[in-house]
């Protein structure tokens, strides 16, 4: 799923970075990114939730279920800064997601139609588990070792590499892949 981001240079792109607990890191957090916090008040993160990959139309939340959301969130920036940088996961981050993915999940159900869909309403801390679930999956699976960081400079969007060669170098080839591609070709034209 792609998302549309609205970064400080008014240029709108396109972003996908490939799972659920990497999307719930474009929310904002920790560095870089503290200034697009979106997580303002529980209903930020059902809203949240609603435009995710998850497409909840409805989810219950708490100013408590928010806090334990964005600790979620600091733990996995964390684990996928330590990944793509080739470092051992600090304990705390590990702590911090398992804990969060013990908690009951979203319930999947059938439609009457055959298509998936979740129980609603949900809950915060059944996306908070879901999102950390999703996380585990990706840390310990078998894309681990494809989370990877934009090449792009001043880019840190962080996303898993899900193409068949392993390539992918960019978070979006509209924004910083293309911008590599006229540095160098202004370089080579000098």
């Amino acid at each position: 799923m792609s998302l549309t981001l609205h970064p400080r240079d008014g240029v709108s792109f396109r972003f996908d970075p490939g799972t659920l607990c990497l999307e719930f890191l474009v929310s904002g957090g920790v560095g870089v990114y503290a200034h697009y916090e979106t997580l303002h008040e529980p209903a930020d993160l059902a809203r949240w939730a609603a435009v995710s990959r998850l497409g909840l139309e409805e989810v219950d939340t708490t100013a408590d279920e928010l806090t334990r959301a964005k600790a979620l969130r600091t733990a996995l920036w964390g684990l996928a800064g330590d990944r793509v940088h080739g470092r051992t996961p600090r304990p705390a981050d590990v702590d911090a997601v398992n804990h969060a993915a013990a908690a009951p999940p979203l319930t999947p159900v059938m439609t009457a139609d055959g298509l998936r869909s979740r129980v609603a309403p949900a809950t915060g801390s059944q996306v908070i588990a879901t999102v950390a679930r999703d996380a585990i999956e990706l840390f310990t699976g078998p894309y681990a070792d494809r989370v990877r960081e934009c090449a792009g400079d001043n880019c840190a969007l962080i996303f898993v590499d899900t193409s068949r060669p392993g390539s992918r170098r960019w978070c979006s080839m509209e924004r910083c892949g293309n911008r590599h591609k006229v540095r160098a070709h202004r370089s080579r034209e000098r």
